[in-house]
C-alpha cells in the first residue's frame, strides 16, 4: 500500500513538472518572437535565481556561526574544530546549502581537521537575489582570506566549478576534491536555453548582459586547459548516471590535471553521492593523504557487475 502510494505521488510530481516546463516553453516561444527584450530579461532572471532548497537543514555538529563579506554579499559561515588545526573548506553547489555537505564534517573533525562550510551568495542565510558563478568564486577568495589557509577543499557541482576557477585565479589549496563538477558554463547556458525554448538570439543577448555585469566572458571561465598548470593532488568523483551534469564533464576536467584521481560511482545520481558512506570515506581518506588505495568505482560492484 505504501509503495503504491509513493509510486502514485512520484508519478504525479513528474507529470506536474513536465506540464510546468511545457507551459514555460510555450510561453517563451511566443514572447521570444513578440517581445524579445522581455524574454531576455525573464530568461536571465531564471538563469541567475537559485531554486529553493528542500534538503536537510540541521547542521551536523555544533559550530561557530560567523559572517564574511564577499563583494556585495554577506556570507553565513560555520566553523568547527580547533582554530589551530588544518582547515578543510566544504563548498556546496547551485540551489544547495552549506548543511548539504554535512556528511563530511564529523569524519573530518575525527581526523583532527578544522572544517568550514557556508551558504553561497544568494542561498540560505547568505541572502537572496540573482547570483552567478563569479559570485561563487569571489566567496571562495573571501573565505581563503578570512579562514585560510586550507589544507583541502571539497566542492559539489557549481561549487566544484567555482573551486576550479578560483584555483586558476591563484587561490592556494593543499588538495582538492571535485564532486559532480561541470566543465563548461557555455554548455550550461545552451542547455538552459533549450530547456526554456528561447532562441539562440535571446540566449546570446543574455550571455552578453551577464558578461558585462560580471566583467568576465564565458569563454574565459571555460578555459579548462589552464588546469594543466595546477600542481596539486586532485580527486574527481562523479556518478555514471548523473542526470544533472553528464559524467563526460569530469572526464574532460580530470584529463587536464596531471595529479588527478577519478572515482566513478553508480546509482547515486547528482545529490545522493554526497551522502553515500563509501564516497564520504574515500573523500576523507584522500583529504588526509591516505588515498593510495582509493577504488576506481563506488559502491564496490560485484563481479560480474550488473548493467546500469
Amino acid at each position: 500500500m505504501n509503495a503504491t502510494l509513493t509510486t502514485l505521488q512520484n508519478s504525479t510530481i513528474v507529470r506536474t513538472r513536465t506540464s510546468w516546463w511545457a507551459a514555460v516553453r510555450a510561453y517563451f516561444a511566443i514572447v521570444s518572437r513578440l517581445v524579445p527584450g522581455l524574454a531576455r530579461r525573464q530568461a536571465e532572471r531564471l538563469f541567475t535565481l537559485p531554486p529553493r532548497y528542500s534538503g536537510r537543514r540541521v547542521h551536523p555538529v555544533d559550530a561557530r556561526r560567523e559572517t564574511v563579506v564577499a563583494g556585495k554579499h554577506s556570507l553565513a559561515v560555520w566553523q568547527a574544530g580547533p582554530a589551530a588545526a588544518p582547515g578543510v573548506l566544504l563548498v556546496h553547489g547551485w540551489g544547495g546549502r552549506g548543511v548539504q555537505m554535512g556528511s563530511f564534517v564529523a569524519p573530518l573533525l575525527a581526523r583532527g581537521y578544522r572544517v568550514v562550510w557556508f551558504d553561497q551568495p544568494g542561498h540560505g542565510e547568505s541572502g537572496s537575489g540573482a547570483v552567478a558563478l563569479p559570485d561563487f568564486v569571489r566567496a571562495l577568495e573571501a573565505l581563503a582570506a578570512t579562514h585560510g589557509p586550507f589544507a583541502a577543499a571539497v566542492g559539489h557541482s557549481l561549487g566544484a566549478a567555482a573551486l576550479g576557477v578560483a584555483l586558476r585565479r591563484g587561490i592556494e589549496l593543499g588538495r582538492v576534491v571535485f564532486v559532480s563538477a561541470p566543465a563548461s558554463i557555455s554548455e550550461h547556458a545552451h542547455n538552459f536555453a533549450r530547456l526554456l525554448g528561447i532562441t539562440p538570439r535571446i540566449r546570446e543577448a543574455m550571455r552578453r548582459r551577464l558578461e558585462h555585469r560580471y566583467g568576465v566572458r564565458f569563454a574565459e571561465i571555460d578555459r579548462i586547459d589552464e588546469l594543466e598548470q595546477l600542481r596539486l593532488p586532485a580527486l574527481f568523483v562523479h556518478d555514471r548516471g548523473d542526470a544533472e551534469v553528464p559524467f563526460e564533464h569530469t572526464l574532460r576536467l580530470s584529463r587536464r590535471m596531471p595529479w588527478a584521481r577519478l572515482i566513478k560511482t553508480y546509482g547515486l545520481g547528482h545529490y545522493r553521492v554526497l551522502r553515500e558512506p563509501s564516497v564520504v570515506l574515500a573523500v576523507v581518506d584522500f583529504v588526509t593523504g591516505n588515498g593510495d588505495a582509493l577504488p576506481a568505482e563506488l559502491p564496490v560492484l560485484p563481479r560480474p557487475a550488473p548493467l546500469y
